[in-house]
């Protein structure tokens, strides 16, 4: 399949999937009450449908922040953190086979100079340039879609992906914790 074609899959799907969200009404479901009602109701089932929905709502560009905020405000600082932790890494392990699936390398196939230096650059430290990544920007879905795509091996991703993700979450439970405490949140 050629480079267009696949880009043209990957963006059509991702289209797909955001009407059915939107015109479902599951889109809903990703507030910060939601989630944090489902982890009060239970941690275990509350836990799974985190993980699920923090997985589609990545592919859907929900940011990643809320899911954060409703695990620290839910499970506290500690266990909200590893909860997110193995939510982003489950997240980031279906989207880049889904993406890669159906968009294959295809910016593996772009013929321009930059795009050609960037390649470069991760196949030099693959690893190293993805826990740089993932420290920058996380489970960003544009950085999850572009390394699906890149050519990237799936075990520097996940390699990279799990070396790179705890700092920035560490450092956002102690940030949600502090407006928690700060704002006197009910229940915290």
């Amino acid at each position: 399949m050629s480079r267009f074609k696949r880009l043209f899959a990957v963006l059509a799907f991702l289209g797909l999937l955001l009407a059915v969200f939107q015109l479902s009404g599951l889109r809903d479901n990703f507030s910060l009450a939601f989630l944090h009602q489902k982890f009060l109701d239970n941690e275990a089932s509350g836990l799974l449908i985190f993980v699920a929905l923090f997985a589609l709502g990545n592919l859907i560009q929900i940011p990643g922040w809320i899911f954060l905020a409703a695990a620290v405000l839910a499970l506290g600082e500690m266990w909200g953190g590893l909860a997110t932790y193995l939510a982003a890494v489950v997240s980031c392990a279906f989207t880049f086979w889904l993406i890669r699936l159906l968009g294959g390398d295809a910016l593996r196939q772009i013929k321009g100079r930059w795009a050609q230096r960037v390649l470069a650059r991760l196949d030099a430290r693959p690893v190293a340039s993805i826990v740089v990544l993932r420290m920058l920007l996380q489970t960003v879905p544009a950085l999850n879609y572009a390394l699906a795509m890149s050519g990237v091996k799936f075990r520097d991703y996940m390699v990279g992906t799990l070396l790179g993700l705890p700092l920035p979450i560490a450092l956002y439970c102690v940030f949600f914790d502090y407006l928690a405490r700060v704002l006197k949140v009910p229940g915290y």
